[in-house]
């Protein structure tokens, strides 16, 4: 499907986000999803982990967070954040659509700025809504992407509806 970004990409990138986090938190994007203590999360196509420690906050030691990501450099990040903080609840899933989840197992799927980026997204998205639960929520963002397009991309096959828009993210339910 999707070929992994070079590994001299990745780490620009990777550096990147770590400045861009530094002046703006991830914290901030993840409140308005409502994400709770015990939730399952999956941050598909997790890049070099900038959710990992604000989502493991939040769904504190009951939650769980999956985090997958084609690269396996963004794979080895992220086991580096949970190492050194200590977070159990975190497992990582190399893939570049599968996530090897049972049906109904997620809570929030976040799913930031990868859609651009996808060969296939209809297969990206069946597989989110297969493992999303019935009154589970798809966090969309893409800044790649303009806001028509982002809700026709996510809702023309008929599997998610937009619940709603917040400050830096849209809301989709399954239908």
């Amino acid at each position: 499907m999707d070929k992994p970004e070079p590994g001299l990409h990745f780490k620009l990138m990777a550096l990147t986000f770590k400045i861009r986090d530094f002046f703006a938190p991830r914290m901030s994007i993840l409140k308005e999803v409502g994400i709770r203590p015990g939730f399952c999360v999956l941050d598909y196509g997790c890049g070099s982990g900038s959710y990992i420690t604000a989502a493991a906050e939040l769904v504190e030691e009951s939650g769980k967070i999956y985090a997958l990501d084609i690269h396996p450099l963004a794979i080895e990040s992220v086991r580096r954040i949970a190492s050194r903080n200590h977070l159990l609840n975190v497992e990582t899933i190399q893939s570049d659509c599968a996530t090897g989840l049972s049906d109904d197992s997620v809570d929030v799927a976040l799913f930031y700025d990868v859609f651009h980026k996808l060969s296939d997204p209809d297969s990206v998205l069946a597989e989110l809504h297969r493992v999303i639960t019935p009154d589970g929520i798809l966090s969309f963002s893409d800044h790649h992407i303009k806001e028509d397009a982002i809700i026709s991309g996510v809702t023309d096959k008929g599997l998610f509806r937009l619940a709603g828009k917040g400050r830096k993210t849209y809301s989709f339910s399954i239908v």
